[in-house]
Formats: structure tokens, C-alpha cells, sequence
């Protein structure tokens, strides 16, 4: 019997376990408060992140920006977008930019500058954990919902 107890007791760490990670990982997708678009699709924010449109659904310029200095959110972004690891989302883009066709997101260092920069411009958008976004950002999608 104590043998189930510690397999039970396990088990339901492990869950917690999984449980917290999710949470620590809840990536969002936001633009400024004053951006007209209200929500994207998945397939929207992969057109905007992938290079293959330029536009808000409404037509509206779009700027994204990516973080470089935190590869660990960069990396769960596009696992959770695309289920490409960043290596393969580095490829991709080399590819692209080599012919020409596509503009490359603007590049930040920081969740903080990234913040910055969404919060004085209506036309950027960006991905952060949920936890990092303030009152003048709105989230247009959520990752894993």
C-alpha cells in the first residue's frame, strides 16, 4: 500500500510539475491598446511572424518585433506557433530574406524595449508572456488556449 501511496503522490507532482511550466509559459500575442484589431487568428499571426503578409487583417501596416536577447521566449513562441524549433526558423528565414520578397521583423533585445516600442507605436505587434504585458498593450492572441 505505501508503495501506491508514492506512485499516487508521484504522479500528481509530476502533473504540477507540467501544470506550472504551462503557466510560466503562457505566450501572448499584443499590440498597442490604440490598435484597432481586436483579435487574429493563428493563421494570422503566422502570415504577420513568417514573413508572408505585411498587414493587420485590415489591411493596417504591421511591424513585428522579435526578440533576440531572450532566445528562451523566442523559442517557445514559434514552438507553440509553428512547431519549429528556432533553428529551423532561422533556416527559413535565411531563405526568404535571400530572395528578396520580404521585409525581416524589427529585432530588440529586451521584453522591456519590446514593450516600449508597442507601446509607442499602433502599428507594431509582439509576442510575451502574458505576465509581461502592461496597460497600454492588448493581446490579440493567445498561444495554447
Amino acid at each position: 500500500m505505501t508503495h501506491l501511496k508514492y506512485l499516487f503522490t508521484l504522479i500528481i507532482f509530476q502533473g504540477l510539475c507540467v501544470y506550472s511550466q504551462a503557466a510560466d509559459h503562457d505566450m501572448v500575442v499584443v499590440v498597442n491598446i490604440n490598435n484597432p484589431t481586436k483579435t487574429m487568428t493563428k493563421s494570422q499571426v503566422i502570415d504577420l511572424f513568417m514573413g508572408r503578409y505585411i498587414a493587420f487583417p485590415n489591411g493596417q501596416q504591421a511591424i513585428p518585433i522579435e526578440l533576440i536577447g531572450e532566445a528562451e521566449t523566442k523559442k517557445i513562441f514559434y514552438k507553440d506557433l509553428v512547431g519549429m524549433s528556432l533553428a529551423r526558423v532561422n533556416a527559413y528565414w535565411s531563405r526568404i530574406k535571400y530572395s528578396g520578397r520580404v521585409k525581416a521583423s524589427k529585432k530588440v533585445r529586451s521584453a522591456k524595449k519590446v514593450i516600449g516600442l508597442l507601446a509607442a507605436s499602433p502599428i507594431s505587434i509582439s509576442y510575451m508572456l502574458r505576465k509581461d504585458v502592461t496597460k497600454d498593450l492588448k493581446v490579440v492572441y493567445a498561444l495554447n488556449e
